[in-house]
């Protein structure tokens, strides 16, 4: 008989089918058991668990990353088990670095932050409450510009404040003081932010004052609601600043709230000078006289831009574009400046003077503007800022379609500046005549304190009625063409310094023309002639043939060492300076009659004063000693011998002015050729001895 094995009983009468039935329970047992020990461990450990334990490693991984140290003395608190894990801690306390000395940077009551876990998992961080009681914080930047601030530890300069999207953000009872020795600014003020529902309340507010450039100093910003905020809505702000007689205030947006990396404003502004807002922006501007712009501010990164500049500087319009480069090693600046109408006296505070002010004008501003108007200086004295000067890079263009009131007559000018080490050079610098232009470049090398100074200058294509600001008889003396070169080379740590201190050379050289004929006779002089022409105002004028001035710049003193002006009737020598100095200047010229003169004046020709505003006159000490050799010569000969003194035999010669055109285009005047048809007539003359 056959046994079928699927049915027979196993050996001791055991059941396999029951038993296979048994394990997956004893599994489940084993598991929910396994289950239920974890979770009474779990509520043990949270009823034991104490999370002050982590304070000293969450203090040492803050200290790591911000580079300064931090200490928790109160309570670290944490709600780990939730969609919306939170976290509390209490008496936070920030170091200063070593450098700042043992004081905090800030300390805080109380810091509560709460955030969501499932966007956290996926790499975002979204926090739905940041709050902080009683915050202070103390605020230092030194005269190097190190500042406590700063965490980057010189990794990353100038990196912007970035927090990620928070819900609702409280700051409760916040204090903020803050000093910038470099800036000169000192600030103490409050900061809250503690909306709540259905409360009436006005947003984050942070107010206070101090002070700026030693004027007071006020401070208002305000932001819509902190409550609710969405990352993908911009977050408004207005802020409100005064420092003195300067105001400044902004209209803007955040684009992602919390993000300061990017934000943009309506900003308007205006005060005493342009150069007061480095306390505020950190870029050295130069200085001005009062201002009043607007333009469109805006930040990505380190690109800080200025969009649809408009107003006016002084007297004179402004409109353009400016940008600043930041986080490398000095700010870098772009702008593209223009005025439709320049108020030249304007250009004057660029230098460290000012001889126009307006109403706001700093008490500075008016007491420089006075001093210049009484002593009619050109040159300012007031010390540069060098220190300012090293601190950044610039690259600027600036066009003036039309200058008014400048000291000759301008009608245009353009430039491009550039400053890189210390270094600015203004290159090409152009300035349009009625007639002509100015062309060249002027450099200043401020590395050092008592700075550098270079200009080389052409005249080309100019009329002499457009240069010389002096009149005789209500009318221009000479008329005509000029050319000339400027190339001086001075160092100071002013302007008046730097020309006080000049050293080169500087030439004009006059191809042609016409000059009063009665100023001509008068030079010779012409008594019969001259003194009848002048006396009647005559308007009749003589060819002028040629003419060279050249001076050589010593100490800031320049000497005419060649000064010859060919006329008609007369060959006019002389000699003079030009002291940049006191600027005054002082010429004496002296005419050689090209005929025969019964009657002849032995009388230079005077031009002297202040450089703005010469004066023409007649040396009369030397005809009255003239006048007194012919009475005694006609007490002792006879009468007809009180004419000998008067008498000329007309020896002066045609100067030879193609030689003298010559001699200029050789010194860098850029002169094409001598009047037409005079240089045959020139040929083998000769200058006459001086």
């Amino acid at each position: 008989m056959t046994t079928d094995t699927a049915t027979t009983p196993n050996e001791g009468g055991r059941d396999d089918t029951a038993s296979g039935a048994r394990r997956p329970r004893r599994t489940l047992y084993w598991t929910g058991g396994a289950f239920l020990a974890l979770a009474a461990a779990a509520a043990i450990l949270a009823a034991i668990w104490d999370w002050n334990w982590f304070r000293g490693p969450v203090a040492a991984i803050a200290s790591a990353r911000i580079h300064r140290q931090v200490s928790i003395d109160g309570n670290l608190r944490v709600h780990l088990w939730s969609w919306q894990p939170s976290a509390t801690v209490e008496k936070v306390r920030i170091a200063n670095p070593a450098w700042a000395g043992k004081a905090d940077l800030a300390d805080i009551d109380r810091i509560a932050v709460q955030l969501r876990l499932l966007p956290l998992l996926g790499g975002h961080l979204d926090l739905r409450l940041l709050e902080f009681d009683q915050p202070r914080a103390a605020l230092y930047r030194d005269t190097e510009g190190r500042a406590t601030w700063d965490f980057s530890d010189g990794a990353k300069p100038d990196a912007p404040l970035r927090l990620p999207p928070v819900r609702k953000f409280v700051i409760d009872g916040g204090r903020l003081d803050y000093r910038d020795e470099k800036r000169k600014l000192s600030f103490s003020g409050t900061v809250d932010a503690k909306e709540q529902l259905g409360a009436a309340n006005r947003g984050f507010q942070m107010t206070g004052h101090g002070e700026l450039n030693a004027q007071p100093f006020n401070l208002q910003v305000t932001g819509g609601p902190l409550l609710n905020i969405d990352r993908n809505k911009a977050y408004p702000f207005d802020a409100d600043i005064r420092a003195g007689q300067t105001y400044v205030t902004a209209r803007g947006a955040v684009p992602k709230p919390f993000d300061l990396s990017q934000f943009y404003m309506d900003v308007t502004s205006r005060g005493p000078d342009l150069s007061d807002l480095y306390g505020l922006t950190g870029v050295p501007l130069p200085n001005t006289p009062p201002y009043s712009l607007h333009a469109r501010l805006s930040r990505d990164v380190h690109l800080w831009k200025l969009d649809g500049i408009g107003g006016k500087v002084g007297s004179s319009d402004l409109s353009g574009s400016l940008s600043v480069r930041t986080g490398d090693k000095r700010p870098f600046l772009t702008a593209d400046l223009r005025s439709q109408s320049l108020d030249f006296p304007d250009l004057g505070a660029l230098f460290g003077g000012s001889r126009k002010v307006g109403k706001i004008a700093s008490p500075t501003q008016v007491a420089v503007a006075q001093k210049m108007q009484a002593e009619a200086r050109i040159f300012p004295d007031a010390t540069l800022n060098f220190e300012r000067i090293r601190a950044l890079d610039a690259d600027v263009t600036y066009k003036a379609a039309s200058i008014t009131d400048a000291p000759i007559h301008l009608k245009s000018g353009s430039t491009r500046v550039k400053l890189k080490d210390g270094i600015l050079r203004a290159e090409p610098l152009d300035l349009d005549l009625p007639q002509g232009r100015v062309q060249g470049f002027v450099q200043l090398d401020g590395r050092k304190n008592d700075a550098i100074t270079d200009l080389d200058l052409r005249l080309v294509n100019a009329r002499l009625e457009s240069l010389l600001p002096v009149k005789f008889q209500g009318a221009p003396p000479v008329v005509g063409t000029v050319a000339g070169r400027a190339r001086l080379h001075g160092s100071g740590d002013s302007v008046h310094d730097a020309m006080a201190d000049a050293n080169g050379e500087v030439m004009f050289v006059a191809p042609g023309g016409e000059i009063r004929q009665s100023l001509a006779e008068l030079a010779g002089v012409d008594v019969i002639k001259g003194l009848g022409l002048l006396f009647a105002k005559n308007q009749t004028t003589t060819p002028l043939r040629c003419g060279i001035l050249h001076f050589n710049a010593k100490g800031g003193v320049l000497n005419a060492d060649r000064l010859i002006v060919d006329t008609g009737p007369v060959l006019i020598d002389g000699d003079g300076t030009v002291n940049l100095d006191t600027e005054h200047l002082q010429f004496r010229v002296q005419g050689h009659p090209k005929k025969f003169q019964l009657v002849r004046l032995f009388a230079p020709i005077t031009v002297s004063g202040p450089m703005l505003s010469p004066k023409i006159g007649v040396e009369k000490g030397r005809a009255i000693a003239q006048g007194g050799v012919a009475l005694a010569l006609g007490a002792l000969l006879s009468p007809v011998a009180i004419l000998l003194p008067f008498v000329d035999a007309g020896l002066a010669k045609d100067a030879n002015c193609a030689s003298l055109m010559a001699e200029g285009k050789a010194q860098g005047a850029p002169v094409k050729s001598a009047a037409p048809g005079l240089q045959t007539a020139q040929q083998g003359a000769k200058t006459p001895a001086r």
